[in-house]
């Protein structure tokens, strides 16, 4: 039984998805350093060097090679410029079932990009890979997490109370750690037919169907 995924690299029109290299480096420092990357993300802040060039040599390819899922940066077709990252995890080979998380940078915010992502990730994980769910956990009071949900034509399955540890920020400018409840949203197969046509319809989506 496969217990890992290949090396991909995923391309839309817009997007392409491919494994972090360390050229990403200064542009993923300054998306996770950003203010709402902050307190939503789980990585530690301030984000420095040192925590980028460690995500990008070590702990991005170890989660593909250890079999827990796989991280890609997504970036602008034309210009190359870091978009964000997507990332599966926590993936049940038995099931054939993922968790699905991903950052936008915020000069990207607005553009659909989140959402196209993702959708591109879940077609290849369904028509390629044969998986039966992904699984998206978005904080409750992260109400842009929760849109990308629902485009994708996810279905809310219920909450996980005080499951996750967020930050906020303090009146003395620095961040402290508050909890939150998750909510969970499911999505098989059969829940994509139409969403590519919804999403290119509202001008948020360009057609695909290039992985290698």
């Amino acid at each position: 039984m496969t217990t890992t995924f290949p090396s991909i690299s995923i391309s839309t029109d817009r997007l392409v998805m491919r494994p972090f290299d360390m050229a990403d480096v200064p542009a993923y420092i300054e998306m996770m350093n950003d203010e709402l990357v902050t307190a939503w993300a789980d990585g530690p802040h301030p984000y420095t060097q040192v925590d980028a060039e460690r995500w990008v040599r070590r702990i991005a390819p170890g989660e593909r090679t250890s079999g827990h899922g796989i991280v890609l940066a997504v970036t602008e077709f034309l210009t190359q410029r870091l978009v964000g990252t997507v990332r599966l995890l926590n993936t049940d080979w038995r099931t054939l079932a993922t968790e699905v998380r991903y950052i936008t940078a915020p000069w990207a915010r607005g553009e659909g990009y989140a959402a196209e992502c993702v959708l591109a990730v879940a077609e290849w994980l369904f028509r390629d890979q044969g998986f039966e769910r992904v699984e998206l956990r978005t904080p409750a009071d992260n109400t842009a997490a929760q849109q990308v949900a629902q485009k994708l034509g996810c279905i809310s399955e219920g909450v996980l109370r005080n499951a996750r540890i967020a930050r906020t920020q303090t009146e003395d400018g620095g961040w402290t750690d508050i909890r939150t409840d998750l909510i969970v949203w499911g999505l098989l197969p059969e829940d994509l037919e139409g969403v590519a046509e919804q999403l290119a319809d509202a001008g948020g989506y360009s057609t695909y169907d290039d992985w290698n």
